[in-house]
């Protein structure tokens, strides 16, 4: 077996790969989608907590997690591997809310830092002699560790800096399909945390401050008797009924190199442990099972059991140990068990922590088998986001259609003249007879506002009932809705600047027509009967011929004819810029929804260079083993 060993390029494509899984969003609620969600976060968590921490920190402790069911006995298993009391036991259930890590102290140091867990704030207890439970609550309350590692900031009672109190999603993830319910909301959504430059991770005398003021945190002891190496972690209940207790015990099993489940002679069958073991598999994790409080007289028939369901489940291989039911797992398991009843579990624990070869062949295995799982993970997860991004330009399409739509429905309008209608019509007659110039532009002002405004919202009621049969955009629909309201006001504001830019045209060549005195009144006439007239001629159709004739007659034709060119470009100019506003506005919350055009080919290319890094090690790895055993063959020859 080759040795875990540091591999910067694999951990440069790891790096890359984690980011941009975290660059990765599945907001639109498709089908498929909240479990897309949970697996980006899951991954997260496990290349964050335990992948990336493990291959570069190979030659760290082995972390034994000690996982199970509500009453399986977890702490009591602990306290007897330790041989004194370390985590609390008891008839109360939930009892083991916050997990407890215990470890020779030589070890300390690869613990009191961030390298795994670091959304949890640390609190060290010291060495204790006679393993009093009281001592734990007889702390004088968290200060500065001794260990100041920068890390995520948070300040922990009594001053000293500690973790964020926020937890991964990855726990919620498992709580919500062990238990088919929303994993609770005490933790922030997203992994880990920020980690705020300056800041230090405060290791607290214990003393159950960050605790009480609802920060999630891991109490440290540390035991000459453990051997150097081996760390155990006491876990809250996997079902527990207190929803942050399960999502971290989730989040703890999956930050281990070794998964020690713990289950009962009574519930050894329940599907919450069940769907760990499935997970377990799936990963190809190093796993241990503990079947405890076995009664002596049923002993042989349910070990017998229990061992058929796990080979029925391909789990034949992994090793079983039996803890028989005594008196001091009874009463809420408050006592120690006998040395004999876990040594065989100690044996295997200190083996695989002492021995290198074993050691690094639990640690390998973990991590190889997550990384191997990616091969069907992040393909998941780049069809997901494919997924979104068909689904946004399909939703963006509809919009843009009835946006289309609307846009010919108004030049069809314009050049039709149904701007001139109503009170700009009636204006327009009394124009030849002394009529203001002034009353004609604000009539047709507001008859362009009016037609805009139409076609804008037949636009939207097109595009929401498109929106409607689509469920993508179940959840966009109605911030697509308040971008409309005002619209009558944005597209007034719009055509009153166009009418000033109209007028200051008109101006412009009414003073050219003056010094060249073109026209036949070239000389007396006011840019706003000049820019009136325009307005007429662009806006009124057919119903508005002789609005052109009255404008050459004014300014010349040449004149006349220039300014109906400028101002017919300056017309489309503003329609399309009013138009492409509100379908703009309309396209926002999608926008905002930040699905990334190329998220798809980042992730397969990112899995890609991982695989290539992977293959270019096991090759290396396969050469030195075929050197290694030339030279030993040469050495045997040579002797």
């Amino acid at each position: 077996m080759a040795t875990l060993d540091v591999r910067p390029r694999l951990l440069d494509a790891l790096s890359v790969l984690r980011d941009r899984v975290d660059a990765a969003r599945f907001p639109l609620p498709l089908r498929g989608a909240a479990r897309a969600r949970r697996n980006r976060a899951e991954l997260l968590a496990q290349l964050d907590d335990y992948v990336i921490p493990r291959l570069r920190s190979p030659q760290a402790p082995l972390l034994a997690v000690i996982g199970g069911s509500t009453g399986a006995g977890k702490s009591t298993l602990v306290n007897s591997l330790v041989g004194r009391r370390v985590s609390e036991a008891g008839v109360l259930r939930p009892t083991t809310r916050t997990p407890v890590l215990v470890c020779h102290p030589d070890d300390l140091r690869w613990f009191a830092g961030p390298r795994v867990l670091p959304q949890l704030a640390r609190m060290w207890v010291p060495e204790q002699d006679d393993g009093g439970e009281g001592e734990y609550a007889a702390g004088a309350g968290l200060g500065r560790g001794e260990f100041g590692v920068r890390g995520v900031g948070g300040v922990t009672a009594g001053g000293g800096r500690g973790a964020t109190g926020v937890q991964g999603t990855q726990g919620r993830r498992m709580a919500e399909e062990l238990h088919g319910g929303e994993g609770g909301r005490s933790g922030r959504e997203g992994h880990g945390g920020a980690r705020g430059a300056g800041e230090e991770w405060g290791v607290g005398v214990a003393g159950g401050g960050a605790a009480g003021s609802g920060m999630f945190t891991v109490r440290i002891e540390t035991e000459p008797a453990l051997p150097s190496g081996l760390a155990l972690l006491d876990a809250p209940d996997i079902d527990s009924l207190v929803a942050r207790n399960r999502e971290l015990a989730a989040e703890l099993i999956c930050a281990a190199d070794v998964w020690v489940l713990v289950t009962t002679a009574a519930r050894y069958a329940d599907a919450v442990p069940w769907h760990l073991l499935r997970t377990a598999k799936e990963y190809d994790v190093t796993l241990v099972t503990v079947l405890d409080r076995v009664p002596h007289q049923i002993a042989t028939d349910i070990s017998g059991r229990y061992a058929e369901l796990l080979q029925r489940a391909g789990l034949g291989h992994v090793p079983r140990f039996t803890i028989p039911e005594l008196p001091e797992s009874a009463g809420g398991g408050r006592g120690l068990l006998p040395a004999t009843a876990v040594a065989a579990l100690r044996d295997w624990l200190e083996r695989h922590a002492q021995d290198p070869v074993a050691r690094a062949a639990a640690a390998e295995r973990t991590a190889t088998g997550v990384i191997a799982s990616l091969r069907s993970r992040l393909p998941a997860l780049a069809g997901a986001a494919a997924a979104q991004h068909a689904a946004a330009l399909r939703l963006a399409g509809r919009v843009e259609e009835a946006y289309e739509r609307a846009a010919e429905r108004v030049r069809q309008e314009v050049a039709a003249g149904e701007v001139l209608s109503g009170d700009a019509r009636a204006h327009w007659r009394d124009h030849g007879l002394d009529g203001r110039s002034d009353e004609l532009l604000d009539a047709l002002t507001h008859g362009l506002t009016s037609l805009l405004t139409c076609a804008v919202e037949e636009a939207d009621e097109r595009s929401a009932d498109a929106w409607r049969r689509d469920p993508a955009a179940a959840e966009v629909a109605l911030t697509t809705a308040e971008g409309a309201a005002c619209a009558g006001e944005r597209l007034g504001v719009i055509v009153r600047r166009w009418r000033r830019c109209l007028e200051e045209l008109a101006e412009e060549e009414t003073r050219e027509a003056r010094a060249g005195q073109a026209g036949e009144r070239a000389g007396s006439v006011e840019p706003e009967e000049s820019a009136a007239l325009l307005a007429t001629a662009l806006l009124g159709g057919r119903r508005a011929r002789t609005a052109g004739e009255n404008l050459a007659d004014l300014l010349g034709a040449q004149s006349a004819l220039r300014l109906c060119d400028r101002g017919s470009r300056l017309l489309a100019t503003y329609l399309e810029r009013a138009l492409h506003g509100e379908r703009e506005r309309r396209l926002a919350p999608l926008d905002q929804l930040t699905v990334p055009l190329d998220q798809q080919a980042e992730l397969i290319a990112a899995l890609s260079v991982l695989q290539r890094e992977k293959q270019r090690e096991q090759r290396k790895e396969e050469e030195t083993a075929m050197a290694r055993e030339m030279a030993m063959g040469k050495e045997g020859v040579s002797g």
